[in-house]
């Protein structure tokens, strides 16, 4: 019987034998050529103690390596990765076989950085086309897949060609010891051990196969006045004829703790922003006067106020932290923002408190957010472009880190952690910059906070960030 631990590789290769993991005949490989010998690693999940030494024996290879992350191959490996990581508590990333055509689009799931290095998981290795595809996607990331680790080699070229593209491979078996332990073990007639060995000798190098991979269309970026023309939020065509007639694309954040501080930034910087965004709870000296007063310096100056509440509770609470309590954010706020955390729900109590309210009111989903670690990602992302499309009337957009839905222009985003230059602080922010914010990343307008009111001219540095966000989306509409 097959000890659990597999003192032996070649009592590995008849297990795998035995379970039909090796075959013998004629079979198609992914390569496109035909071959006598077929290995196919999808069943050792029906056989653990199969799983289970694999995975031991892969990361025994890798163990001694420095690196982040593991991340298997698309299907068979990803089991393979799976137990390494949790027999070894070695974080992993996700490759996603398909990439979808709502959200965000993301192909790696997971929590990584930019330069985070990776070991990518593969059962078998031929032409080494699935390696590359995926390490491709994982360079896109801003992951480094320096290494692989491979259960079986078929000894047919693989090798050289991931490692060309810098991804270096580790064997744990190769086809020409799996064949001897066969031919040794009489587990093959003659004929076949030949045939096998003669397809090895003729097979030695096969190319990376050319899928000829259809890119995806990007729509053409639309101006401003074009854009306003498709929306069916009154405050989201108001937003985008203002950024039109200003010519800026940029949200002011002042963040201070008092009523005079905030006013007067609010009317030194007014002239150079789209958007006023506030944080009113932290005014310690709030009172009625100051929504007066900020709604006359967004008339004077036209721009919008968007107040960051970020609504989080059941659609009834949500109605009244909207419309009632100290603040009453329905008789002056624009823009609001929410989590879709509570579900639909909250959007339809924020829908009763702007009706209430008898004002145009615009709701923002805060699909993803700018500090480390946080878990706006992936699925959840997804879903709230999926039920912002369902609430056109009310939803205008998104806090987002990129533009989620291309083919969707009356939809808007606004990027937070906006700043001259890359870098981050001490509680988690991390900051990009208003080109690639804008011009990569394809968002619409950048938030920016402290790098205006902190700076000793914030109307001269608002005037920085102005020009340098309009210019990054003038460049898209010409491109």
């Amino acid at each position: 019987f097959f000890s659990a631990t597999c003192s032996t590789m070649e009592e590995l290769i008849l297990r795998l034998f035995d379970i039909q993991a090796v075959k013998f005949g004629d079979f198609k490989l992914k390569s496109g050529i035909m071959s006598p010998i077929y290995l196919d690693l999808r069943v050792i999940v029906s056989f653990p103690d199969v799983l289970n030494t694999v995975s031991k024996l892969m990361w025994d290879k890798v163990k001694d390596i420095e690196f982040d992350f593991l991340c298997g191959v698309p299907y068979t490996a990803l089991p393979i990765a799976s137990v390494m990581s949790a027999q070894q508590n070695k974080p992993m990333v996700m490759r996603r076989k398909e990439k979808k055509a709502y959200g965000t689009g993301v192909l790696i799931e997971g929590r990584f950085q930019s330069g985070n290095t990776v070991v990518v998981v593969e059962d078998i290795i031929t032409s080494g086309a699935s390696i590359l595809e995926c390490t491709k996607d994982l360079i896109d990331a801003g992951l480094k897949p320096n290494w692989s680790i491979v259960m079986i080699n078929r000894e047919q070229g693989g090798q050289a060609n991931v490692e060309k593209e810098g991804t270096q491979v580790i064997s744990i078996l190769t086809l020409s010891t799996i064949l001897e332990c066969l031919e040794k073990h009489n587990k093959l007639a003659p004929e076949m051990i030949q045939k096998v060995k003669d397809f090895l000798a003729d097979n030695s190098a096969v190319s990376v196969p050319n899928t000829n991979p259809v890119k995806a269309v990007v729509p053409k970026t639309l101006p401003f006045i074009e854009r306003a023309a498709l929306c069916t939020n009154p405050v989201a065509k108001r937003l985008f004829n203002i950024i039109q007639e200003k010519q800026s694309n940029l949200s002011f954040n002042p963040d201070v703790t008092s009523k005079a501080e905030l006013l007067r930034l609010t009317d030194l910087v007014g002239p150079k922003i789209c958007m006023l965004k506030t944080h009113i709870d932290v005014v310690e000296d709030f009172d009625d006067d100051l929504v007066v007063q900020l709604k006359a310096l967004a008339v004077k100056h036209n721009f919008v106020i968007f107040e960051d509440r970020k609504f989080a509770d059941i659609g009834n609470t949500v109605e009244l932290q909207f419309t009632s309590g100290v603040y009453k954010i329905a008789e002056w706020a624009d823009i609001v923002n929410a989590h879709l955390v509570p579900g639909p729900g909250i959007i339809d109590g924020l829908a009763k408190g702007a009706k209430k309210s008898g004002r145009d009111i615009g709701l923002l989903l805060l699909a993803e957010m700018s500090s480390k670690g946080n878990l706006a990602t992936g699925a959840y992302t997804e879903e709230n472009v999926k039920v912002a499309l369902q609430y056109k009337d009310l939803v205008m957009g998104f806090i987002a880190m990129r533009c989620l839905a291309p083919e969707h222009p009356h939809l808007t985003y606004i990027t937070p952690g906006v700043q001259l230059a890359k870098g981050g602080d001490a509680l988690g922010q991390q900051y990009d910059t208003p080109e690639s914010v804008i011009g990569d990343k394809r968002s619409d307008i950048i938030q920016v906070g402290r790098g205006i009111f902190g700076a000793s001219d914030p109307a001269a540095e608002a005037e920085k960030y102005r020009v340098a966000a309009w210019n990054a989306y003038q460049a898209r509409v010409n491109a």
